[in-house]
């Protein structure tokens, strides 16, 4: 089994495009993930790019997919501690990739700005290794 990090775009995105999971992979994730993945889904329905009805949808697809949800002190930690030496304002971005370290094999994201913050931080790999 192999363990993917991945964050609130990256599960938007396979919902969206109805990407299947190799059930030999594991999903982990913090715990705000699904709340952060609605907000998304909100942002598009005030920009008009997808209507209230389509986003109740794809949130329904992303209460369904199984997902490992962390939100430890050891993670919680870790999240200060990477934030901390990367001189960033918050931990959000920080406590996905200190679940990717603590818990996954890799990082899976689809945004870009996210990816380039995590390079050296964990390994990444692409969203297509989701589905092999």
């Amino acid at each position: 089994m192999t363990r993917y990090a991945i964050d609130a775009p990256t599960l938007v995105h396979i919902v969206t495009e109805q990407l299947g999971i190799n059930p030999e992979h594991e999903l982990v994730a913090p715990h705000a993930i699904r709340s952060q993945a609605l907000t998304l889904l909100l942002a598009q329905v005030r920009r008009g790019e997808l209507t209230e009805q389509d986003a109740l949808m794809l949130h329904t697809r992303l209460t369904e997919l199984k997902i490992r949800v962390l939100g430890d002190r050891v993670s919680r930690a870790t999240s200060f501690k990477i934030a901390n030496e990367q001189h960033w304002e918050t931990t959000f971005d920080a406590e996905y990739l200190a679940v990717a370290r603590l818990q996954a094999d890799a990082f899976v994201t689809v945004d870009a700005e996210m990816a380039q913050k995590a390079e050296g931080i964990v390994p990444l790999a692409p969203v297509s290794a989701l589905s092999e």
